[in-house]
């Protein structure tokens, strides 16, 4: 694993995300109230589909093809049709930036 800078902090609105890539893998970064944020991967487990453009809520994204849902904080599966969970990376805030740790 290796921490890189993914993004400026301000570059993600509340309850949003961004997609970034890694390595040739594409990754979901979020953003909560202030400075607390998430990442896990990228693409929905159910049918590969850029979770970038679904709909953060409480903690939940919701992917846009099929309404799947996952706990972002953990990657579980919340929801039909997604029964395999997200993996999940440890990220945080330093200097107005979003830090991750990706493999």
């Amino acid at each position: 694993m290796a921490e890189i800078d993914a993004c400026a902090l301000d570059d993600i609105e509340e309850e949003d995300l961004i997609a970034i890539e890694h390595g040739g893998k594409l990754y979901a970064v979020y953003r909560m109230e202030g400075e607390e944020v998430f990442c896990t991967d990228g693409l929905c487990t159910h049918e590969q589909v850029d979770l970038s453009d679904g709909l953060v809520m409480d903690y939940i994204i919701e992917c846009p093809r099929h309404n799947g849902r996952f706990d972002i904080r953990t990657g579980e599966a919340k929801g039909a049709p997604v029964c395999v969970n997200l993996a999940t990376y440890p990220a945080r805030v330093e200097g107005g930036r979003v830090m991750v740790e990706l493999p």
